[in-house]
């Protein structure tokens, strides 16, 4: 009895030992196999490194892109801001002359006349140093209403005019570039109310004959 339990428990030590031999075995042979896998050839070693040198020099091509327009732009219109803030300058010289031209003590006097024509050479040098830093008005009356420059204030009855046509300026406008500085403030024409009833009231009678 004891020969025969001492034989069974010898076959089981054999038979996990077989089990554990295969095992490693299954083991080897699939590492062998993942490594038979990702071991490449020269050739692909070649085409790896090209593709990897090309994606490089894209990404550095792109970044070197980035930075040549960001440097522009900072050139270009890194003054933006400073520029918006000058227009006060040509506002305030407009809102001076129009307080002068209102003033009854001094229409039609040689003081005021020559205070105009002083202010006008100030206006005028100020647009030529804007002009030259690319800043530019807005050329707006008589101009169809453009939403990408003007800004429409309020419609002034004008059958002499075309509809959205503009007649007045309120602010000027300015461009820096090819950039928006501020839309022109501005009037637009409409067509007055008597006419519309005029030509309401002819479509009327037409129809009833």
């Amino acid at each position: 009895m004891e020969k025969e339990q001492e034989q069974n428990q010898k076959n089981k030590q054999d038979q996990d030992q077989k089990s554990e031999e295969l095992k490693d075995s299954n083991q080897e042979t699939l590492k062998t196999e993942d490594e038979e896998k990702k071991e490449l050839t020269p050739e692909e070693k070649i085409i790896e490194l090209e593709d990897k040198l090309v994606r490089t020099f894209a990404e550095m091509e792109n970044q070197r892109r980035r930075f040549e327009k960001e440097k522009e732009e900072a050139f270009d219109y890194g003054g933006f801001t400073f520029a918006r803030e000058a227009l006060n300058l040509i506002d305030n010289l407009e809102r001076s002359k129009q307080i002068l031209k209102n003033d009854e003590s001094l229409k039609n006097s040689k003081v005021l006349k020559k205070t105009l024509e002083h202010l006008d050479v100030i206006y005028k040098d100020t647009i030529s140093i804007f002009s030259k830093n690319n800043i530019k008005p807005i050329e707006s009356l008589n101009k169809k209403l453009d939403p990408n420059l003007h800004q429409a204030m309020m419609e002034i009855e004008d059958d002499q005019k075309e509809v959205g046509t503009i007649v007045q300026e309120i602010q000027k406008g300015f461009t820096i570039k090819d950039r928006l500085l501020r839309p022109s403030l501005v009037g637009v024409s409409k067509k007055s109310q008597n006419r519309d009833e005029k030509n309401k009231e002819n479509k009327e009678n037409s129809e009833n004959k």
